[in-house]
């Protein structure tokens, strides 16, 4: 296959301890009235309101939402847009962990193109540009400051439902490791583990026939050359820092490359997409209301494990950018050191090990496996094809522990 390569990503990434200083530079070039969308522990803090002083010291107006909760219910939104309509905004600005940059990401698709968030559910619906977007992170997860998708609780659906289109995508992200170094270990393990699973995710995606019109056909469009470079970037810093920042949150280089790691998986997710791990948790984070990332990272071993046949020699790939000695083993050694590996950290910072620790029953496994088949934007993504029945066989061994069946049966795949 020829050499093929796409990256969406903002305008201008700005990356560096300090680099929030830029803020009224890039925001003065925009507008004059900035909606700032935020959640109430971050606009209370020093640093916070040090941010708005200085955009006001440029010249620029500012209205301060600060309702913002985790999960991002649609009432939300509705609220920011409220806001920002009122006040007049010509740009919005996010200031917070993920939930903040999606409500932020919503506000100024809704605030340029009316309508309700519904309207736009799914993929390309966005009819063109949105209000000026300026994201800044707080946490190192999600990636949202560089992706084209907003994730939004809406009431009406079963799951958690996403607006994906390349015009989300911000005009700037400045990405600050100091705005993390008050994350609680809980939270830097969630969202740092949820960065992990965007970059594995995103490097073991199915790769698609580079046609001519594949970037208009997929916002996620798959693995390509690109999105491999930053995957590799990605998990090479996460897993050398993760369990550092976790261990001591004054730990500022694991800090710094906690979040350049999580920047990079979201520029590689944001391109070629996630999979299965994303799919199963959207119910099941709906059933418990656990943590997204939480809920991730329990399931990426198994899907793992359940792809291994599709997509051993990246498994491979993996294992070495986390600095794994496995140069010289097979490539299924290699592919169980890797899995064994990612398991391994994951248990490390605390991350549960099957489902049913997060609070799924026996009797809830039939509606995740059909609610999951439901993401047709992760279900298409998935290296090995899933079909219900074979769902239903990977959230089994999630919600029983049982990654050495899914390994013995991708073994018994691979001989016959």
């Amino acid at each position: 296959m020829s050499l093929f390569g796409t990256l969406r990503s903002p305008r201008n990434l700005v990356f560096g301890t300090g680099q929030r200083a830029a803020l009224p530079g890039f925001a003065s070039t925009l507008g004059r009235k900035a909606l700032v969308v935020t959640d109430e522990r971050l606009s209370a803090e020093k640093d916070f309101r040090v941010l708005i002083d200085s955009l006001k010291a440029a010249g620029i107006d500012v209205k301060v939402f600060d309702q913002t909760i985790a999960e991002l219910p649609l009432g939300c939104i509705n609220s920011a847009l409220e806001a920002g309509a009122s006040f007049g905004a010509d740009m919005v600005i996010g200031i917070g962990g993920g939930s903040c940059l999606d409500a932020a990401k919503v506000a100024a698709l809704l605030l340029s193109h009316g309508g309700r968030a519904s309207d736009y559910y799914g993929e390309f619906k966005v009819p063109g540009p949105v209000l000026p977007l300026i994201l800044l992170p707080t946490t190192a997860g999600t990636g949202s400051e560089v992706t084209p998708v907003a994730v939004i609780t809406d009431p009406d659906r079963a799951v958690k439902v996403g607006i994906a289109s390349p015009h989300l995508i911000c005009h700037t992200a400045i990405c600050d490791p100091e705005l993390t170094y008050s994350c609680p270990p809980g939270l830097t393990a969630v969202s740092g583990a949820d960065a992990l699973t965007h970059a594995i995710e995103a490097f073991t995606t199915v790769r698609r026939e580079p046609t001519g019109t594949i970037a208009h056909e997929h916002v996620f469009l798959g693995k390509n050359a690109l999105s491999d470079h930053y995957a590799l970037l990605a998990i090479q810093h996460i897993s050398a820092s993760l369990k550092r920042a976790c261990d001591n949150g004054q730990d500022f280089e694991a800090r710094q490359r906690l979040m350049f790691g999580a920047t990079a998986a979201g520029l590689a997710f944001g391109t070629a997409g996630t999979a299965a791990a994303h799919a199963v948790q959207y119910p099941v984070g709906a059933m418990t209301h656990t943590a997204h990332g939480a809920g991730v990272a329990v399931m990426m071993p198994y899907v793992m494990e359940f792809n291994r046949g599709y997509c051993e020699p990246e498994l491979a790939e993996i294992g070495q950018a986390m600095g794994l000695d496995i140069k010289t083993a097979s490539l299924e050694q290699q592919a169980d050191a890797t899995i064994d590996a990612v398991a391994a950290l994951f248990a490390d910072i605390g991350i549960p090990r099957t489902i049913a620790d997060l609070g799924v029953t026996s009797g809830q496994l039939p509606q995740v496996a059909e609610q999951a088949m439901g993401s047709a934007r992760l279900i298409k993504n998935n290296p090995r094809p899933l079909e219900l029945e074979t769902m239903k066989i990977l959230v089994e061994a999630s919600f029983g522990g049982n990654r050495d069946g899914l390994r013995a049966d991708s073994r018994l795949r691979k001989a016959s």
